[in-house]
């Protein structure tokens, strides 16, 4: 029963998938047609649709459960590549005359935006309901179990539910497990269980960037990997890309920085900005810009206070930061909480000391507590305005965390990625995501 309940909504979630992306890109048409303002003959573009659902079907969107952005990449990629056949056909074909090219344009930019938003918001409602629900049983150790459980309740847009006893699929973290119990366990599974994803040991590294060499004589297969951000070729794709978006974003900047100026001007006295030293590339020691946050008399400020609260102590050992910091303004409170703080550092990408995006810039102070193996790998790239432990957490996680952020960053990096975190930045600032 459970398995024919499983096959009905696994087949009838692929139609309603299919429909509703058909549907969202017939939108795109008509509002395409809207802007033109000119007459055009949908029918004749109709094929173009088909051919966008037959490459996000190649991405396997329809049938694995990927996570928003996993989604968004394959549904970029379907676009990308059908834009590229569209207009190899039209001009191999020599049908170029009957086509607009400026409304072919406005479709694939419109259609990129309201595909994902409509499918986003169909999956919202649909799993919603716990017939279309996948019932997942997580074996792991305590630390990994508490992870993956977390995202599968947080992340609705799986479409997952936590099932120790009534499963349909099974994720198995192999890290903490004796290799014979582990293969013993993926055997039980196997009998009555059709899907089981396996989380490998070496769970820091993202394996759709390796390449699997196969070494058929011996029958062994062998990945390849390498810390991305070292590779001089995506060194420089990165600093291509980010000096272009630098560029873009240095006006509003500019006018963000008149605003700010004036309300940590009026609000306490002292300089606007601040000043210290950080670890940069190769260990180097570089003056870091940032707004001032804090009264200028700081120091004063926090003994009294310590002494008051003794247990802060401990805290800010842990996570490298106070819970109440009485030395901030209320100002500074503001620009800390959407990290509008850091902006000033556009003056350090421009003075090519950092990136927009990568590992935070450690204090000098830190170093060893980044441990003497991660600052071969941490200190050998440019810090960055903005990264991955900013749209994690941020405060809410311990500095041994952040330091596996960064490793991961480094380790996995891709133009992907970066867009990602670029992006969810954004909503850190709006919403204050994980800021204090």
């Amino acid at each position: 029963m459970n398995n024919l309940k499983l096959n009905t909504s696994f087949y009838l979630l692929l139609f309603l998938l299919v429909c509703v992306d058909f549907l969202a890109l017939w939108l795109s048409f008509g509002m395409a047609k809207f802007l033109q303002q000119e007459e055009v003959d949908i029918a004749l573009y109709s094929w173009i649709l088909i051919l966008i659902l037959f490459t996000f079907a190649a991405g396997k969107i329809y049938v694995i459960r990927y996570d928003f952005w996993g989604d968004a990449k394959k549904m970029l990629k379907g676009f990308f590549f059908s834009f590229l056949a569209v207009f190899t056909v039209i001009s191999l074909a020599k049908i170029s005359d009957e086509y607009s090219v400026s409304f072919l344009l406005k479709f694939f930019v419109i259609a990129m935006f309201v595909t994902l938003f409509i499918k986003r918001l169909f999956k919202q409602s649909l799993f919603s309901f716990d017939f279309f629900k996948i019932r997942v049983k997580v074996m792991a150790d305590k630390e990994n179990y508490k992870t993956i459980s977390n995202e599968i309740r947080k992340n609705w847009y799986f479409g997952y539910t936590i099932n120790d006893d009534e499963y349909d699929m099974v994720i198995i973290s192999s890290r903490g497990f004796d290799i014979n119990c582990l293969q013993e366990s993926i055997n039980e599974f196997s009998h009555n269980t059709k899907d089981i994803y396996i989380i490998p040991y070496l769970d820091n590294l993202n394996f759709t960037h390796t390449t699997i060499v196969d070494f058929s004589n011996i029958r062994f297969s062998a990945l390849h990997i390498e810390n991305r951000l070292l590779n001089y070729k995506n060194i420089f794709i990165k600093y291509f890309f980010e000096k272009i978006v630098v560029l873009l974003l240095f006006p509003f900047a500019l006018i963000l920085h008149i605003f700010i100026r004036y309300m940590i001007k009026t609000d306490s006295k002292g300089d606007v900005f601040f000043i210290q030293q950080r670890l940069g590339k190769d260990s180097k020691v570089f003056n870091c810009y940032k707004y001032r946050t804090m009264y200028e008399d700081s120091k004063n400020i926090l003994d009294e206070y310590l002494l008051k609260k003794p247990d802060e102590v401990g805290y800010f050992k842990k996570y490298h930061k106070y819970r109440n910091d009485p030395r901030i303004t209320k100002v500074g409170n503001f620009l800390r909480k959407t990290s509008l703080d850091e902006l000033p550092q556009f003056y350090n990408i421009l003075r090519g000391e950092m990136n927009l995006i990568g590992p935070r810039p450690y204090m000098l102070n830190e170093l060893e507590d980044i441990g003497k193996s991660n600052q071969e790998i941490i200190l050998k790239v440019k810090p960055g305005l903005t990264g991955l432990w900013q749209v994690s957490g941020r405060n809410e996680l311990t500095f041994k965390k952040r330091v596996d952020l960064d490793l991961w960053y480094i380790q996995n990096w891709s133009l992907w990625m970066d867009f990602v975190i670029f992006l969810k930045t954004i909503k850190v600032v709006l919403f204050k995501v994980g800021a204090r």
